[in-house]
């Protein structure tokens, strides 16, 4: 499972067409789906060609334009889910993105469902019953 998942990370960070596209194969069930805040994709092509223009900074307003995004967890699985959180880092090394995926795998071991967060969690509402949350002491 390792590898099929370091596959997927790898074709994130890889300018290259046909190696991207060779590294999805690998990893990605023929009808996995992607879905992330801002898009949704379905089918190896669709999460091919969005992965390209995320690359190129034709998606979410540029930030990906040159960037990388390597996994900066281990992965986290029990019962056929998983999940692990990358980064998307410039050509600098410098952070513009932090996000977590959790996946669900496909009878042959690929990827079948990604559904991917950006960010840190958000604070807990001050309406919130006390007695429901913890705030850290």
């Amino acid at each position: 499972m390792e590898e099929v998942v370091l596959a997927y990370i790898e074709a994130w960070s890889s300018p290259d067409e046909a190696v991207r596209r060779e590294l999805l194969d690998m990893s990605l069930a023929d009808d996995a789906s992607y879905t992330d805040p801002a898009y949704e994709a379905r089918g190896k092509e669709e999460i091919a060609s969005h992965i390209g223009r995320s690359l190129s900074g034709e998606a979410y307003d540029g930030a990906g334009a040159g960037a990388r995004i390597p996994i900066s967890s281990g992965i986290d699985q029990h019962h056929g889910l998983f999940r692990f959180s990358w980064v998307m880092v410039d050509q600098q090394e410098q952070l513009l993105l932090e996000g977590m995926d959790f996946v669900e795998l496909a009878a042959d071991g690929r990827l079948q469902r990604i559904t991917g967060f950006f960010g840190a969690f958000p604070p807990i509402p001050e309406s919130w019953p006390e007695h429901l949350v913890w705030r850290g002491g």
